[in-house]
């Protein structure tokens, strides 16, 4: 490699690493115009057009998004992560996101594991393709109790899955006890969804009721700041291939029991 050549690989890998640290952040405005100007020095960077069409996508402008992951395939004919979103793409209508309301989007510790207090579940009874279309990686989501059962709710109180009944029994006793919890998405892929919930606060009268029983992080531990925003629909990194966590993470813990059951 001459030096011309080596000075070059150094800039993109450098650029690279900007637009996904601006991604990181959520800075979509300006991820775009960090990917646009590397497409301008490396017009064939199929990366650098699938960070751009997220930005897009994050930005709320669908169009432009989908103009630029069919440029990615374009250059790479087996780039699935563009395929996937022009797929996703299909069902979301192409207006402005804040039309819809602004989507919150969680911290990156909220993430983090944190034992007995927070844990990732996929939803039972997810909503359809289309409306989980529309859902990604770090978004807040609600908690709404159904007699007794849980499901979860978009920015917009917009179904998206419901907690499996074993574990949604202990969570809404919790709950009417007075304890409160947050949620966010963790993923989507194939018509599922994952969540991670988190206590945030723990009434004094269940003080020794431990929220998450029996629980095996090993599959979804540590959803740290350089996945969750990475969903693996979404990105590449500076060509070694996709982050994020797709598939992985199921719910396969033990069963949660009644509160009643704890010990301190």
């Amino acid at each position: 490699m001459t030096y011309q050549e080596e000075k070059q690989v150094k800039l993109r890998r450098r650029s690279s690493k900007h637009a996904i640290a601006l991604a990181v952040q959520a800075r979509w405005q300006e991820a775009v115009e960090v990917n646009k100007s590397l497409i301008e020095k490396f017009p064939q960077d199929a990366d650098a057009y699938n960070r751009l069409g997220k930005a897009y996508l994050e930005l709320g402008e669908y169009a432009q998004a989908e103009e630029t992951y069919k440029r990615a395939v374009e250059i790479d004919p087996f780039n699935t992560i563009a395929k996937k979103n022009i797929s996703r793409l299909s069902y979301l209508s192409k207006t402005d996101v804040a039309a819809h309301g602004e989507i919150r989007k969680a911290e990156p510790h909220f993430f983090l594991e944190e034992t007995g207090k927070s844990r990732v579940f996929s939803l039972y009874r997810p909503a359809p393709a289309e409306t989980l279309a529309g859902i990604v990686a770090g978004d807040t989501v609600s908690l709404k109790i159904e007699g007794s059962t849980l499901a979860i709710e978009d920015n917009r109180g917009e179904y998206l899955g419901m907690i499996e009944p074993k574990y949604a029994h202990r969570l809404v006793q919790l709950i009417n006890g007075g304890n409160k919890y947050s949620a966010a998405v963790v993923s989507t892929s194939s018509g599922s969804i994952y969540v991670i919930v988190r206590e945030i606060y723990r009434d004094p009268a269940q003080v020794g009721l431990i929220s998450f029983l029996g629980r095996r992080f090993e599959e979804v531990s540590n959803y740290t700041t350089d996945k969750v925003f990475k969903d693996s629909t979404e990105f590449v990194g500076d060509g070694a291939g996709e982050y994020g966590i797709e598939g992985e993470g199921g719910d396969t813990g033990e069963d949660a029991g009644d509160p009643g059951e704890d010990k301190a």
